[in-house]
């Protein structure tokens, strides 16, 4: 039977993989800025600054664009509380320096949508900042985890924020909103890259716990959700958009972290392991 490890000395005995992980992560990530990404020339004063107050005529974006970008910056906005989520499990060492990289990234894009949004009249602006207060009012709290159910909860989470930055990008809506849907998507990958890689290390590591934590984090997966002003779920409206459907996460975000960690060929699961990848059976193929 194998030996089972309290989370401080996962992370302790996974601290120089986290180094090397996140030293390969910020070579790859490209130094970009946000404000590259937003047309300053468009942008002019509201009616409190004696300019004009926003009116529905002004978007030139699609309700799709429209809808999906809304959803993406209210999820960005809400970054304290991720923040918190995931620093309670990993305040120590390189652990909390790739926390603080990891936010600093995810405010970036918060950053650059939001100053897209309204540089840009793309939607009701106090509208939108109706509901950032209401959504991070009502905050995001996880339940208790473990540091391995941590990982893979992650991995799968900046998985499918990809898939959903890569479907806006393909809405092909304008040159702008591809480009920061693709530059965000890009960001997503490499995020998710981490977090897949300090999974493997804990199945190198600890087979059977990490195992288990993979098989337990599949079956209880949610994205991260937001209520929108006519009070639909973010979840609906994506799915009805084409742009994120939960009824496809088993092929677009498990099954490839699934393939990546060899969960289906590799020899080294005890009892504990072998019963958590019985259960992924139905996604081996």
């Amino acid at each position: 039977m194998q030996t089972l490890l309290t989370d401080r000395e996962l992370l302790e005995s996974l601290a120089l993989d986290v180094e090397s992980i996140l030293r390969r992560h910020i070579d790859a990530a490209d130094g970009w800025q946000p404000h590259d990404f937003v047309p300053w020339d468009d942008g002019r004063n509201f009616a409190f600054l004696h300019g004009t107050d926003w009116a529905p005529e002004q978007s030139e974006l699609s309700e799709v664009a429209k809808l999906a970008l809304t959803v993406s910056v209210l999820i960005a906005d809400n970054l304290p509380s991720y923040h918190r989520e995931l620093g309670k499990y990993l305040r120590t060492g390189a652990w909390w320096r790739w926390v603080g990289r990891w936010t600093a990234e995810e405010n970036r894009h918060e950053i650059m949508i939001r100053n897209y949004l309204m540089v840009t009249r793309a939607v009701d602006p106090v509208e939108l900042e109706r509901m950032r207060m209401a959504h991070m009012t009502t905050g995001f709290r996880r339940p208790g985890m473990h540091l391995l159910d941590v990982l893979a909860t992650c991995a799968f989470e900046e998985t499918a924020a990809a898939i959903r930055h890569r479907n806006t990008a393909a809405l092909g809506e304008n040159p702008m909103v591809t480009a920061i849907a693709e530059r965000i998507a890009l960001d997503d990958e490499l995020q998710a890259t981490v977090f897949a890689e300090l999974v493997e290390a804990g199945l190198n590591l600890a087979p059977d716990q990490a195992m288990r934590a993979i098989a337990d984090q599949v079956a209880g997966f949610a994205v991260p959700s937001v209520t929108l002003a006519d009070g639909r779920n973010s979840d609906d409206v994506l799915a009805a958009a084409g742009i994120y459907n939960r009824a496809d996460e088993n092929e677009l975000v498990f099954k490839p972290l699934l393939q990546r960690w060899n969960v289906f060929t590799r020899t080294d699961f005890g009892e504990v392991g072998e019963a958590a990848r019985a259960e992924l059976a139905h996604l081996r193929d």
